[in-house]
Formats: structure tokens, C-alpha cells, sequence
């Protein structure tokens, strides 16, 4: 079996909204930025989080997502699989024709096996053992987003004298003086 990318980051999107979801809704925004996953690519996922619902969406000032549920409600498996990652390491995707035409190569049953292992495995752990798991390696999370924002001072307008011509006319002038 092979856990691509969606996977990985929609389990990691979700423990990081688990670790902060005491202080209010969490930007994706904010994940991006802690967990170094493309904006876009989250607005992606939690769509399909959203649909199965794992999240829920707050709009507006102080928006973001929470978790739709008890994190010790909500396994891995589910995650996963709301984000249309299959958990399968069988060739033929589970139908059983691995050869062509009906027919399964040898290997089948124990790709099968592990195919039902892997479910059994990941159905089995949740969100808040994968939170608390993070508070206990100490894990430390921040009371407020860290987004970071440039503050910048106004800029401090300074005229400036320059010895040129201010006009078509003034140039025609300056070029017409001997």
C-alpha cells in the first residue's frame, strides 16, 4: 500500500486543528504556514472533510475551521478515506481480476490480508490519540495564530529638489537658452 501525499497531509491538517480548536476556528491559512502545505491544496481537502463531515466552516472575521466532532470520535481511517484515498494494496484494486479477465494472480488473499489489517489498524487509532501524542513529545501550542504580518511603517515623504524642467515647455526653454 502506498499513502500519497493526500492522505498524509489531511491526517496532518487534522492534528493540527485538533492541537488548536480550544482557542476558536483555525485558518487554513495558519496550518499552511505551521505545517508547510500549500493553501490551495488544504482548501481542497477540507472541502471533502467538510462533505464527510470531519470539519465545519465559520465565514468572516475569526473564521476558520473546527473540528465537526470529538476528536476521539473520528479515526484515521476516516480521514483517509474522506479524502478519497483508498487503502488498498491489492494490483487489481480489490476486484479481483489481477490478470485479466477474472482472473487473481497469487499473491491476491495476502494483499487482501493486509488490506484488512490496514483498515483494522488505522480504524482503531483516533485524532486524539494522535493530539495527545503530540502534547506528550511537548509539543507547544501558541494561544494565537502565528501568521506572520509585515507591519510597515508609513513611509516618511521627504521633498526632494531636483534641478530639472517641470513641464514640456520648461524643457523646450532650457534647451532653447544659449
Amino acid at each position: 500500500m502506498r499513502l500519497t501525499t493526500k492522505g498524509r497531509f489531511a491526517v496532518t491538517a487534522m492534528i493540527d486543528l485538533g492541537l488548536r480548536q480550544s482557542s476558536g476556528p483555525v485558518t487554513l491559512a495558519a496550518i499552511s504556514q505551521r505545517q508547510q502545505i500549500s493553501l490551495s491544496y488544504l482548501e481542497q481537502l477540507f472541502g471533502k472533510l467538510r462533505r464527510h463531515g470531519l470539519v465545519e466552516s465559520t465565514r468572516g472575521p475569526g473564521g476558520g475551521y473546527t473540528l465537526a466532532r470529538n476528536p476521539a470520535e473520528i479515526t484515521i481511517a476516516e480521514i483517509i478515506t474522506s479524502v478519497d484515498e483508498p487503502i488498498d494494496a491489492t494490483h487489481c484494486g480489490g476486484k479481483e481480476n489481477c490478470l485479466g479477465e477474472g482472473d487473481r494472480c497469487m499473491t491476491h488473499d495476502l494483499w487482501a490480508a493486509l488490506n484488512l489489517r490496514m483498515v483494522e489498524f488505522l480504524d482503531s487509532v483516533t485524532l486524539q490519540k494522535l493530539v495527545d501524542d503530540q502534547l506528550a513529545k511537548g509539543l507547544r501550542v501558541e494561544d494565537k495564530p502565528t501568521l506572520k504580518r509585515a507591519i510597515f511603517n508609513m513611509p516618511t515623504v521627504r521633498p526632494s529638489h531636483v534641478n530639472a524642467p517641470n513641464s514640456v515647455f520648461a524643457l523646450g526653454n532650457a534647451f532653447s537658452e544659449p
